[in-house]
């Protein structure tokens, strides 16, 4: 359409010429070629004709690149030809001034012309450094640089919007500057854009390429022309779109503000910004030709199109779709056309694909958690596996836990597995996982680590080589710790001598809670104590989990179990109506009144160092703010022991009715019953004290007196204790273990005649599988605990390790300090090395593997151990000894002997005797599958799938598999007072200072016995008491729990909290079974049956070394208890025997009286040089078969010694 004149005015005096153009322009044939009419308006002043001037957009554009690409061509070649004339006079001059110098004064030669050099250099240096500060004023080093580069990036983006919102005008039309706000914004845009181009063009070093860089060539296109709009009053849309190009640099934008910094973003921001901004710039240009037409065809083939409409042409295009919806028309633009499809193609083809690519591979996972205000949250890394998992997760959301207000971020460098991302889906309320490395900082500070309130790392506890596992999990503590070392830790480690290392970290602090929990020091000490006190491995891991109750409505063993699978280990202060107490009245009301069973507090002494004390004694008083360790069934039960009042709840009977009462208690409200209490205490005391001091020995288990905790510098007959451990008896520097000077390995090695000629009792038979290439357990946390100091010398048992010598020659230096400590080299394979080392009459037999973790199969990983706890099972042995002890003795009851002066229930601590069947042998089986354990017992009927703690051999205590240790990780972040009363229970007394020393020297040091040292003998350890016979006799037949417990707190101080009972016990029938099962902390009216085994916290009898009648027979040297008799019964009198036991018998004679030059087990072995006291007890015959498999405290059996030369 062409534009139409109205008429004038109907009174002809003013005739306005209103020109209205129809968009897109077409001329008139009145009007020349090229000349084409534009909008005007009187207000507007503009060319009354209407004329187009968009030559002189482009030409100002065009003068200004190719005119300064001609001044640098020209300026390039005066420069070289006055470079080549300068050169050419610079010869002469060189030539004159080597002929001609002048010498000063001073002596020193000035050469002609040097003036005139020095005034060249300083010309150089000027211009240098204005080059120099326009680099920095661009350059984005500089906190400068990056301000005006991010600003010119962003005005820029200004003015391609402003483009935008000009494209829907026309592409030429008359404007006034004074009035258009949009192009005198785009003014102020492109001034500041000219200064830009000015620094960069000072700072360039080869001006030529930066008048040819794209960045420049939008400058020339998009610059002059704004000026020439506000000089002629007329807009001209033109080449404005070029702007576009600038997205090219986003990337660079976003690394400058350190928003980028992975490659892949970098490169997905690269190629997005390349293909955006070529397709703006392209459809630009279509925009351009479309609406303006051909000028070769007057400009009359143009079409109407948008902007945007340009946009879907060019994406069309691109993707080869081509609708034909729209389409160029323009002969420009159709050529355009042709070689973009080739290019846009091309790209389209490349560059897309590739953006969905980095689109998919972005880490599903790779987000930044945000913290919820009021919700705490740790970080979880290292072994992240399905497994791992979801036993962390049962035990750290169990119920029992009351409210966790946790959130639970797990950070792993591998996506999770389907089954894995479904578990967290199912605990998504409380559980993030992303991926990314702890390694790595921009990872920790994804997961907001700095903010954590503890960070997690799990280990790989299958692995095939532990000290490549530990060392990763210490890189990860010392990478989280470099990032923020404030931050607390609990770790994993596989290896005990791996715990050395995190004292190298600086930042490392266990009293701030950073926790190492070593699974193979643990798990050794849950089995040593297994071997003093056989279940207590099965009870401490139930302990430490977390079980929901599982109620069994039918009488079976599996019901009373789990009842006691139910209690966990708690913390909580105690009310202040405890204060001035003694621990076993504080004890004693808190299960009788309460239903808590306390069992140790956090004690602070008057240096204000706190320390955790198990059954500490009479002499504990409690503090304000007592931290009391409770075995109880959830939290909430805990708290009365908070909540507990005196004037409130003193006469409530039902303990769910101790609530949090209103009352001010104040410490004057309870000084009368405070008072009350500490005189009864005092005069229950009074007596058994002074009855101590005079005669010394209880006379009867009736009148027992009541053992009271002393320093050990008072206790009676101390002074000749003290010299003895002195001169002969030796501790660690600690005084926590026993402690010999180091003996090679070749001294403790027997042959299997020697050992079978040694006639072992009660003692520790250690079966290893092992070689030179299998990786170390760590027999030293085995060895520990059997070593406290809190036994006696003559308490110890002996352990003997049966394996291949190569690999204990590689654990021996870490046991050559340990008293009574042998190795028979064979296999546990062999029935004639186990029959050598008397296993039928050991007091258990353990069953470790160091092969486990370097078989795939996880099925084969136990073959080991479970063929040779079959094999030890199925062996068959004669009882003659046994028969010896059961005709002369009558089988004493494994209570106490009556007439014996040791039926003090404290010793009443019973052993195996002698068995007939392997069956019998009590043994515990280290396990890494949980699912192997169906396979150690072929009587039971556990289900394959039938969870550890569930089955049989695990309730029984004869499995133990390290995987209960999982449960130590949460307990211990919700309390770091657990893990230590956990290691003081299992180790024996490992402490921090003791790590420390270990890392030093990796072996225990010998010290001086001093009274510091003695008195850390002075704690309490676990025991097993009989009830058949001795002073809880009337108690074991039909009794109640409750009383035992009772009346062993008050009289002796031991503090029982379990029941081992025999497995068909509730049947109230005699039974051939003779397993036994655990029950934790049962209730004061739970019946007691004769065959039952206490488990209690006994203190420690400083008395009991004085003298040969206090030993304890539990633990005393076993060759002791076997007499010349029952190695002189005829051959015939032993049906079955084999010829090689009948040569035995023979050599054992001579061999007492060997001298020191033979090779002998044992040093420093003072205690066997005392008599024994020995008197027999015949009691009947169907209660000596109901607990057959114990052997009494007195044993008539004379001591077969051998002496061995000191060292």
């Amino acid at each position: 359409m062409l534009p139409t004149e109205e008429a004038e005015d109907d009174d002809g005096d003013e005739k306005q010429l209103s020109i209205i153009m129809t968009y897109p322009l077409a001329a008139p044939s009145s009007v020349r070629n090229m000349d084409v009419i534009i909008p005007y308006t009187s207000d507007m002043p503009c060319d009354p004709r209407g004329q187009r001037m968009w030559w002189a957009f482009l030409a100002s554009s065009m003068v200004t690149f190719f005119g300064g690409l001609f001044i640098i061509l020209l300026w390039r070649t005066f420069k070289y030809l006055w470079t080549l004339c300068c050169h050419c006079k610079g010869k002469k001059k060189d030539v004159q001034r080597v002929s001609n110098p002048v010498v000063l004064s001073d002596g020193v030669i000035k050469v002609v012309g040097q003036r005139e050099s020095e005034v060249a250099v300083t010309e150089v240096g000027w211009m240098t450094s204005v080059k120099d500060w326009a680099g920095v004023m661009i350059s984005a080093q500089t906190l400068t640089g990056r301000v005006l580069v991010v600003l010119v990036f962003a005005l820029s983006i200004g003015a391609l919007v402003i483009y935008f919102i000009d494209s829907s005008k026309p592409i030429e039309s008359c404007q006034q500057f004074d009035k258009d706000y949009t192009l005198q914004i785009d003014m102020a845009f492109n001034v500041f854009f000219l200064l830009y181009f000015g620094l960069r063009f000072i700072a360039a070093n080869d001006k030529l390429w930066f008048w040819l860089e794209v960045n420049s060539v939008v400058d020339f296109f998009t610059v002059p022309p704004v000026f020439v709009s506000v000089y002629l009053n007329r807009s001209w849309l033109g080449l404005r779109f070029l702007r576009a190009l600038r997205l090219i640099q986003f990337s660079e934008i976003l690394q400058f503000l350190n928003i980028l910094k992975t490659s892949n973003s970098i490169k997905l921001v690269n190629l997005c910004s390349i293909f955006i901004s070529t397709w703006l710039t392209a459809a630009g240009f279509i925009h351009l030709v479309e609406n303006s037409g051909d000028p070769w065809e007057n400009f009359q083939n143009s079409q109407p199109l948008s902007y945007w409409e340009c946009v879907y042409l060019l994406m069309v295009t691109m993707s080869t779709v081509g609708y034909g919806d729209v389409c160029a028309k323009t002969t420009l633009g159709r050529l355009f056309m042709v070689f973009f499809i080739l290019g846009g193609l091309a790209m389209f083809a490349s560059y897309v694909p590739e953006i969905i690519e980095l689109i998919g591979n972005r880490k599903k996972y790779g987000g930044s958690y945000s913290a919820v205000n009021g919700r705490k949250h740790i970080v979880v890394c290292g072994h992240i596996t399905l497994e791992s998992v979801s036993n962390f997760l049962k035990d750290f959301l169990h119920k029992d836990r009351d409210d966790v207000n946790v959130e639970i971020v797990f950070l792993h460098n591998i996506s999770p597995n389907l089954e894995l991302e479904a578990l967290f889906k199912r605990h998504f309320t409380q559980v993030e996982f992303y991926q990314g490395s702890v390694l790595n900082p921009h990872d920790l500070a994804r997961v907001k680590i700095e903010s954590a309130d503890a960070c997690l790392i799990l280990a790989n506890k299958y692995c095939a080589d532990p000290d490549a596992e530990d060392a990763s999990n210490i890189m990860r503590v010392i990478s989280i710790k470099n990032y923020h070392p404030k931050i607390r830790i609990i770790t994993q480690m596989l290896q005990y001598h791996n715990k050395a290392h995190l004292l190298n970290i600086p930042s490392w602090n266990w009293k701030e809670g950073d926790d190492a929990i070593c699974l193979a020091e643990l798990k050794l000490g849950f089995i040593a104590q297994s071997c003093l006190a056989q279940g207590l491995s099965t009870m401490l891991a139930n302990l430490f989990s977390m079980r929901s109750y599982i109620k069994i409505e039918e009488d079976t063993w599996q019901k009373y179990y789990l009842e006691g699978v139910a209690n966990e280990m708690y913390t909580e202060y105690l009310s202040s109506a405890f204060v001035g107490l003694s621990f076993p009245a504080v004890c004693e009301l808190c299960y009788v009144k309460l239903k808590l069973l306390l069992i140790a507090i956090e004690y602070k002494s008057d240096q204000r160092e706190s320390s955790t004390l198990i059954n500490p004694g009479n002499h504990v008083k409690m503090q304000e703010g007592t931290l009391g360790f409770f075995i109880a069934s959830d939290a909430k039960e805990v708290k009365r022991a908070l909540f507990y009042c005196k004037a409130c709840h003193d006469d409530i009977t039902d303990p769910k009715r101790i609530k949090k009462c209103g009352c001010k208690r104040t410490k004057s409200n309870y000084n009368g019953y405070i008072k009350s209490i500490v005189e009864e205490e005092q005069q229950s005391a009074l007596s058994p004290k002074k009855k101590q001091r005079n005669g010394g020995m209880r006379s009867s288990p009736t009148c027992s007196p009541k053992i009271i905790r002393h320093d050990p510098l008072l206790v009676p007959g101390h002074d000749q204790m003290e010299t003895m451990d002195e001169n002969i008896k030796k501790y660690d520097s600690t005084g926590m273990f026993h402690w010999c000077p180091s003996k090679d390995i070749e001294k403790v090695t027997l042959t299997r005649s020697e050992a079978a000629m040694t006639v072992l009792s009660g003692h520790v038979v250690v079966c290893i599988f092992g070689d030179v290439k299998s990786a170390l357990i760590g027999l030293r946390n085995l060895v520990m605990p059997l070593r406290a100091s809190n036994f006696h010398y003559h308490e110890l048992k002996p352990i003997v390790f049966v394996g291949s010598l190569e690999y204990l020659k590689r654990e021996w230096e870490t046991l050559h300090n340990f008293p009574k400590v042998s190795i028979l080299p064979g296999t546990p394979l062999s029935r004639a090395d186990l029959r050598a080392v008397n296993v039928n009459l050991c007091d258990m037999c353990v069953i470790l593997s160091a092969n486990q973790n370097n078989i795939d199969d996880a099925s084969l990983q136990d073959k080991e151990c479970i063929l040779a706890s079959l094999n030890i099972k199925s062996m068959q042995f004669d009882d003659s000894i046994g028969l010896l002890q059961a005709n002369s003795q009558g089988f004493t009851p494994p209570g106490m002997d009556r007439s014996s002066p040791e039926n003090s229930p404290v010793h009443g601590l019973v052993r195996q005797v002698s068995t007939t069947t392997g069956a019998n042998i009590p043994i515990i089986t280290e396990l890494v599958n949980d699912s192997n354990v169906q396979f150690l017992d072929q009587d039971d009927d556990d289900d394959p799938d039938t969870e550890l703690y569930l089955t049989q051999p695990f309730a029984c205590g004869t499995a133990f598999a390290v995987s209960v240790l999982d449960s130590l990780m949460s307990a211990t972040y919700f309390n770091d007072n657990i893990l230590t009363l956990i290691r003081t229970l299992v180790t024996g007394g490992a402490t921090p200072e003791l790590e420390g020393l270990l890392a030093e020297e990796n072996a225990l040091r010998g010290g001086y016995s001093t009274p510091q040292t003695l008195a850390n003998r002075d704690r309490c350890r676990v025991a097993q008491l009989a009830l058949y016979d001795g002073p809880f006799a009337d108690l074991g037949d039909g009794g109640c729990y409750g009383d035992l417990f009772c009346k062993a707190l008050k009289t002796y101080n031991m503090l029982c909290f379990g029941i081992y009972r025999l497995r068909d016990a509730h049947l109230g029938a005699p039974s051939q079974c003779t397993k036994r099962y655990v029950i934790t902390n049962p209730p004061y009216v739970f019946e007691l049956v004769p065959t039952d085994l206490i488990f209690c916290l006994m203190q420690f009898d400083h008395n009991a070394g004085q003298t040969r009648t206090n030993l304890s027979s539990h633990s005393t040297f076993c060759p002791s208890k076997k007499s010349p008799s029952a190695l002189s019964i005829p051959s015939s009198a032993r049906p079955g025997r084999s010829r090689s036991r009948d040569l035995r018998d023979k050599q054992n004679v001579p061999r007492t009286n060997r001298g020191v030059s033979d090779k002998n087990w044992y040093t420093d072995e003072p205690e066997n040089c005392f008599p024994r006291n020995t008197q027999s007890k015949h009691t009947n015959t169907h209660a000596a078969n109901q607990i057959n498999q114990y052997k009494s405290t007195s044993n008539i059996i004379q001591p077969i010694r051998e002496v061995e030369e000191e060292p």
